[in-house]
């Protein structure tokens, strides 16, 4: 994970689970369709920081469990 995460979350699952359900929050928000046109540009603003971190930490568990699988093969 980067040192510059800007999620305000822990590192890690908590923080992936975290922004996870912050995001999924949020797009329930957007879809009852009851914010303002200002409230709907910061909430989608809101939401692609939310998915980029999300993002990050996937590409990071992904990169690890590749890591760990080819050290298991080479042993």
């Amino acid at each position: 994970m980067s040192a510059d995460k800007k999620t305000g979350s822990a590192n890690g699952k908590e923080g992936f689970e975290a922004d996870l359900t912050k995001l999924e929050k949020l797009v329930e928000s957007l879809e009852a369709g009851t914010v303002s046109l200002d409230e709907l540009v910061t909430k989608y603003e809101e939401g692609m920081r939310l998915l980029k971190a999300c993002q990050t930490s996937l590409q990071a568990a992904e990169l690890r469990i590749e890591q760990l699988s080819k050290k298991s093969s080479d042993e």
